[in-house]
């Protein structure tokens, strides 16, 4: 027999440069800089779209969109986590919950979390209390506490359709 419940994990990191704008979690952050990326680079959305993926068993964010795919530059990370949201119902999988922390110094995120559940709940059809973001910060340790990166983290649950 099949489980019913699973659990996947995500994390992604992207490095912080000059003349992006920066986009976590689907929402537009005020910021001098932003993600170097071949996407928009919302590490948010990519680590919630691996820990999905990871939870059905379906590989990687990698795997499913190339690197350096032309038809993938500067794509909004909603579109690919829409993407995957749809793979996991064709597989009778749906989204339980998601729980994600952002690690960054700087910009300070608390005026932006409910903005960012709404997305990304949003854009996987569930009720925004199904989905938590938090920040936090590197307390100056390493490339992300020197505020050269922003990371992220993501715990997915998700739940076998009811039909099946």
């Amino acid at each position: 027999m099949q489980n019913r419940t699973r659990v996947g994990i995500g994390f992604d990191a992207h490095p912080l440069v000059t003349g992006r704008r920066l986009v976590l979690g689907g929402t537009d952050i005020p910021f001098e800089k932003g993600l170097s990326g071949w996407s928009d680079a919302d590490a948010l959305t990519h680590a919630i779209i691996d820990a999905l993926l990871g939870a059905a068993g379906l590989g990687d964010i990698g795997s499913h969109f190339p690197p350096d795919e032309p038809s993938l530059k500067d794509i909004s990370s909603l579109i690919l986590l829409e993407r995957i949201n749809a793979r996991l119902k064709e597989n009778d999988w749906r989204v339980s919950y998601i729980d994600a922390t952002v690690v960054t110094e700087q910009p300070r995120l608390i005026d932006h979390i409910d903005r960012m559940r709404h997305q990304l709940a949003q854009t996987l059809g569930v009720d925004k209390g199904q989905v938590s973001v938090k920040a936090s910060t590197a307390n100056g340790l390493g490339v992300i506490g020197e505020g050269e990166g922003i990371a992220a983290y993501a715990v997915a649950m998700i739940e076998r359709e009811n039909s099946k």
